[in-house]
């Protein structure tokens, strides 16, 4: 069985280990700072020993399609230029960085932002069909503001250049490879899922736009290319049309005949909600008097981000943290495909890890513990009992909404953090 600090290749990149920190919210944008907090967020990870380092979602076109604000957008040859030292900050530790792209389609803040939707009162979203009903439901009782732009055929061959485009200004800029966020409810997953694509010409099968998409990467880079794709278990009683884990198996073993280098299977929702990242009701997060004005600005006033944190709270109680919570999905993908299987979503302790690891997966990631501890990997690899400092609770994540910095702001989990630092736990040989 391999362990966590053995290597592994993908699509012929040599991973110095089996420990990935996965795409979060880094709150970069896209101005003449982002190069240095791009730099600030991931190299701690590759300083202390991850193979492989996940950029957050960077949105595709120059306008439109962020699903969260300080998004970075990676339309602009010039600027995607100037994000070279990120890579080259990474690899000088030994590791790798690969960036996610992202367009979010009817999940982008033109739709749930009211801010945003003031401040662009004539940008609409991008949609692979109509909207299906609960958000056009939405839309008229005031919670959501959807105005629909459904992609024409030519569109959506447009759309898949613009990933292609994006990829190949990345790969020059010296990242070292390109993840597709085709979960958590951006447009890839809107035209995989039959909850949104309703489509009647080529891409009414979802799977045809991730096919465009990767000949569109692979005419401009060979760098290698993975994806994040989606199991729609979780999606509320009476969403009939979604995407079941018979279906999630399926659209991985094609993108593995497609070509792609790797896959990531998730499980969670046709929705934007708790079901992505699981745990705890964030009530420090929703409580906190610097986020207040924020929230109403993101909501639409302050009694509407109150209506939000309760159906937080009540969704809270469907999403509990489950331990590895994708790991049976990964083990049913790792027996079908030939490519490797990267698995996040719960994993918190060495000892899990190294029980996933050659069974459901070939690579393990994490995502929130980061926030708590951005030098994780130097305990994780060093010690075969360690375990993840954070505690699920949520309360780095939905101030995000309110545009602030994801970063843990649990008292216990930071004095935690801090012993273990006093102690010596983070540092590495290389720093010895």
């Amino acid at each position: 069985m391999p362990r966590l600090d053995d290597p592994v290749t993908v699509g012929g990149l040599r991973l110095r280990n089996r420990l990935y920190r996965t795409p979060l919210l880094e709150c970069a944008g896209t101005d003449s700072e982002t190069a240095d907090t791009l730099r600030s967020e991931l190299e701690p990870a590759a300083a202390a020993g991850a193979g492989l380092v996940c950029q957050g979602a960077t949105v595709v076109r120059g306008e439109g399609g962020c699903a969260a604000p300080g998004m970075t957008r990676v339309h602009d040859d010039e600027f995607v230029a100037g994000l070279a030292p990120v890579p080259d900050a990474v690899e000088a530790h030994g590791g790798r960085v690969f960036a996610q792209l992202e367009h979010g389609g009817l999940r982008s803040m033109e739709v749930w932002h009211a801010g945003y939707r003031s401040a662009h009162p004539d940008l609409d979203q991008l949609a692979v069909s109509d909207p299906p009903l609960p958000l056009r439901a939405a839309d008229r009782l005031g919670l959501l503001d959807v105005s629909p732009r459904v992609l024409s055929t030519d569109a959506v061959y447009d759309l898949a250049a613009d990933f292609g485009r994006a990829a190949g200004r990345l790969a020059d800029a010296g990242y070292h490879g390109v993840h597709v966020a085709g979960a958590n409810m951006g447009i890839v997953q809107q035209f995989l899922s039959p909850f949104y694509n309703r489509r009647s010409d080529e891409f009414a099968d979802g799977g045809r736009f991730l096919e465009v998409l990767y000949d569109e990467v692979r005419e401009r880079t060979d760098a290698p290319l993975i994806a994040k794709l989606p199991a729609e278990t979780r999606a509320p009683p009476g969403i009939r049309r979604h995407l079941s884990a018979d279906d999630c198996v399926a659209l991985c073993e094609r993108a593995a005949e497609i070509g792609f280098d790797a896959v990531a299977p998730v499980s969670g929702s046709v929705f934007w909600d708790m079901h992505i990242v699981r745990g705890e009701y964030p009530e420090r997060a929703w409580a906190d008097d610097r986020f207040q004005a924020g929230y109403a600005d993101a909501f639409g006033s302050r009694w509407r981000a109150k209506l939000v944190s309760l159906a937080n709270r009540v969704q809270a109680r469907r999403a509990s943290f489950e331990p590895a919570w994708n790991a049976d999905l990964c083990r049913r993908v790792r027996e079908r495909v030939d490519v490797p299987v990267m698995l996040e979503g719960g994993v918190r302790e060495r000892e899990r890890i190294d029980r996933l690891l050659g069974d459901a997966c070939d690579l393990v990631g994490m995502g929130r513990p980061f926030y708590a501890e951005p030098r994780l990997p130097a305990r994780l690899l060093d010690d075969p009992d360690a375990a993840v400092v954070c505690e699920n609770c949520n309360n780095c994540a939905v101030p995000q909404a309110a545009g602030v910095d994801g970063v843990c702001r649990t008292p216990e989990v930071l004095a935690e953090r801090g012993r273990l630092a006093r102690e010596g736990a983070y540092e590495t040989s290389e720093e010895d």
